[in-house]
């Protein structure tokens, strides 16, 4: 497929992680929010929240945004096979970070990109964060200190939140942030946009 000769590229997202990533790609983009429920439905495993989010944020932004091409994207944090949200407040972000101590948690980072000349493509990354064993105070001085309220699992791999893991597996290591840029501009490519 030869490249668009102008592409309107919209993020999916009013998340300023993901807006960051997007970023380094040097491409212009802008954001619309999805407005989509992000509840889980009984039972849904955390990998298909994941996949069903992003493929839902995209779908309702390409519906706004006609003839451009729509990045939606979602990350679930998995432990003992249940979802962890994002902690919304320190005694939750502790109680996180406390539950995830010397343990491995899984972290889905689902990506749609929405091209209305092809159709939608659909990836998922699995990364697999191994935590250290954490003492009450580091954790307690860690949520001091970055304040990951908005972050799946309660951690900035990108900031301090290294600090608290003894290994990372990953492919791609921009989807543990938010965005598995990797995969993404390979959908893009696909799409015709010259990266």
């Amino acid at each position: 497929m030869s490249a668009p000769a102008s592409f309107d590229l919209v993020l999916a997202s009013t998340s300023r992680y993901r807006s960051e990533l997007l970023a380094r790609l040097g491409l212009p983009f802008r954001t619309v929010a999805p407005q989509v429920d992000e509840a889980p439905r009984p039972g849904e495993a955390p990998r298909a929240l994941a996949c069903r989010l992003a493929q839902e944020k995209a779908g309702a932004v390409a519906a706004l945004c006609p003839g451009a091409l729509v990045i939606g994207s979602d990350q679930v944090a998995e432990l003992d096979g249940r979802a962890l949200g994002k902690p919304g407040t320190i005694a939750a972000a502790q109680a996180q970070l406390a539950a995830s101590s010397g343990r491995s948690v899984l972290f889905h980072t689902a990506l749609c990109l929405v091209d209305a000349r092809g159709g939608a493509a659909l990836d998922c990354d699995l990364t697999r964060v191994v935590f250290r064993t954490l003492a009450a105070e580091e954790i307690a001085r860690y949520v001091a200190a970055e304040q990951p309220l908005d972050c799946a699992g309660g951690f900035k791999v990108e900031g301090l939140g290294i600090s608290l893991f003894e290994r990372v597996e990953n492919e791609d290591p921009t989807a543990l942030i938010g965005l598995p840029l990797i995969r993404l501009a390979r959908r893009l490519r696909e799409a015709g946009v010259a990266i």
